[in-house]
């Protein structure tokens, strides 16, 4: 091999690592963002609310006993309306996704990226921008992209018609 084939595939290592280190620096970043909204949620009280699933579906039975006004209850009242509607998700797909994009801060908005560059930020649990949010708001939850439960369900549905559920977005949408 002559030395400058070395000296090319010595270049290809570096720059594959470099690459290599660089995408899992910005995943651990990521990952270690929400660990601040992951135990201010363990800190709230939950209220009785019974959910039962079935073992290889996403299907849920919810009692009408009332969800906490956090997180979990979120996720929890709109996993019920999102059924009523035939929107597929599941309470693991949603908190997944919730965690990635707010952190599970229902005020979370995004003041920087293109969205907001345009006027239009990306707002609450699953980073909505309005058009999107009033696009695919459904009825029965309230009418602002700041409330848990809306914000959620509209984020439900418009991933249900863009990707076929909030299951199987794993990035930004």
């Amino acid at each position: 091999m002559t030395t400058i084939n070395r000296t090319r595939i010595a270049r290809l290592r570096t720059i594959g690592l470099t690459g290599f280190v660089t995408t899992g620096a910005a995943a651990a970043a990521l990952t270690l963002m929400p660990a601040n909204a992951q135990a201010a949620e363990m800190t709230q009280a939950h209220t009785s609310t019974a959910v039962t699933a079935s073992s290889g579906d996403s299907s849920r039975t919810i009692s009408k006993t009332g969800s906490a006004n956090n997180l979990d209850g979120w996720i929890k009242q709109s996993l019920q309306i999102m059924k009523s509607k035939g929107i597929p998700g599941s309470y693991e797909g949603l908190k997944r996704n919730i965690m990635r994009e707010s952190g599970g801060n229902p005020s979370a908005q995004n003041n920087w990226d293109v969205n907001a560059k345009k006027g239009t930020p990306s707002k609450g649990l699953l980073q909505v921008i309005d058009p999107t949010f009033n696009a695919y708001h459904v009825a029965g939850t309230a009418g602002s992209v700041t409330d848990p439960v809306a914000n959620i369900t509209a984020a439900a549905n418009y991933a249900a018609h863009r990707y076929g559920s909030i299951d199987n977005v794993n990035s930004a949408y």
